[in-house]
């Protein structure tokens, strides 16, 4: 039940509309143990983690970045990516409002992602900040195995973090912040006789930031560069049965940074890079001529790495591949992106985003724009798919909303 509640998550999540076969296929290794798929392909080893709406990228300004967002200068938004870098905000008050359409492309119209954040400056050298996260998966029509409709419900998850952030030097800033989760997938229904709850977790974020001016070409640049450890809390479970498996938030670390260069007074082009990799067990595959000895050496009948305590599972995560350092390697996803302003008014925005085959296999470009008058600045991003496989926002418009209540003392600075 608890790989099914994980399944149903994790589909309707990132859209990854295969069958529940194909999500959970087995892998095995051949005669050279080599760990390969059951068609004798790479071995598809995605990892899973409850909750993964924590991980969806909702701000249009990073969404046209191909998901870049650890070095970009900053806004209410570093809530999700570095919250760090908030005391390094130009501005002593902001708030962004995003609303991301989820699926849009397959005519769903209930299914979306709101995220509301605000920050506040208390000196030159610290702040705070606040984030309200909504995820609303639609109207669902429950079924029991045979197919007989047992029900409706709306599941929907949410998340509520608060930050701080302080500078312990000129140029470098670190920050913390805790969250609360609340996840209702199927709350109420009863699966081989338990009765299925909401699950709820805590998790809290550490980040840090390193930001200086350089010289290029006789004109003043920014460089800045950030790590994020972001969800790292306790397991998270839909029964209240002590047998009951408890799941894996989506612990991840994120490194990325960012160059502005600065033209002129007009004109100014921002280059950013991340890399992300989720600190999460890689799930294990018996070999058939070794029976138990690898991922069930206690034999319980439990998968070792299911057993382990979030913080084990972030160090081990490190080493844990059944593929190796080779497996390891692949499970590192890859942002680029590029951001063009004009007269801190007028934003050009592009990027892209890509992921080992084996890994969840999403890759796409983006594009978008940005305007910014006064206290008020608008956001658009667009999602364009480079390969077959479905993504949620294919084809879908998303935007945020972001108000500088600073410019109203002429204390604003455009980004």
């Amino acid at each position: 039940m608890k790989d099914l509640l994980l399944k149903i998550s994790c589909i309707v999540a990132f859209g990854l509309w295969a069958s529940p076969h194909q999500i959970v296929a087995q892998c095995l290794y051949d005669d050279k143990g080599v760990l390969v798929g059951q068609d004798g392909n790479d071995c598809i080893n995605t990892i899973l983690t409850a909750v993964p709406f924590l991980r969806i990228v909702s701000d249009a300004r990073s969404g046209a970045m191909g998901d870049v967002g650890i070095g970009i200068s900053a806004d209410a938004n570093a809530m999700h990516f570095n919250q760090s870098k908030l005391v390094l905000a130009d501005e002593p008050l902001g708030v962004s409002a995003t609303y991301t359409p989820w699926l849009r492309s397959l005519g769903l119209n209930d299914v979306y992602l709101a995220y509301l954040t605000g920050y506040k400056k208390l000196d030159d050298l610290q702040a705070v900040g606040l984030g309200l996260r909504y995820f609303a998966l639609g109207d669902i029509q429950y079924t029991d195995e045979n197919g007989n409709n047992i029900g409706k419900g709306r599941p929907n998850e949410f998340e509520v973090t608060a930050a701080y952030s302080r500078k312990l030097s000129e140029k470098f800033s670190a920050a913390i912040g805790a969250k609360f989760i609340y996840s209702n997938l199927a709350s109420g229904q009863e699966v081989d006789g338990t009765v299925i709850e909401a699950g709820t977790a805590g998790a809290a974020d550490i980040s840090f930031t390193y930001d200086t001016e350089i010289e290029a070409n006789g004109n003043p640049s920014d460089l800045t560069l950030g790590l994020a450890i972001s969800n790292i809390g306790s397991k998270i479970t839909y029964t209240n049965a002590s047998s009951g498996q408890k799941d894996f938030l989506p612990t991840n670390l994120g490194i990325g940074g960012a160059w502005k260069l600065n033209f002129d007074n007009y004109n100014s082009l921002t280059v950013a890079a991340d890399v992300n990799k989720l600190l999460v067990p890689t799930r294990c595959f018996e070999n058939d001529d070794e029976p138990g000895s690898e991922c069930d050496a206690d034999g319980n009948n439990i998968p070792d790495w299911r057993e382990e305590s979030p913080i084990g599972g972030i160090f081990s995560s490190f080493s844990d591949a059944p593929g190796g350092f080779e497996e390891e390697l692949r499970e590192l996803m890859y942002s680029f992106g590029l951001e063009y302003w004009y007269d801190k008014q007028f934003a050009v925005r592009a990027g892209y985003f890509t992921e080992s085959r084996t890994k969840g296999d999403r890759h796409y470009f983006t594009v978008g724009l940005g305007l910014k008058y006064n206290i008020f600045g608008l956001n658009f991003s667009y999602l364009v798919p480079t390969t077959n496989q479905r993504n949620p926002l294919d084809n879908t418009l998303r935007f945020s909303l972001l108000f500088d209540f600073g410019a109203f003392n002429g204390e604003g600075v455009d980004k």
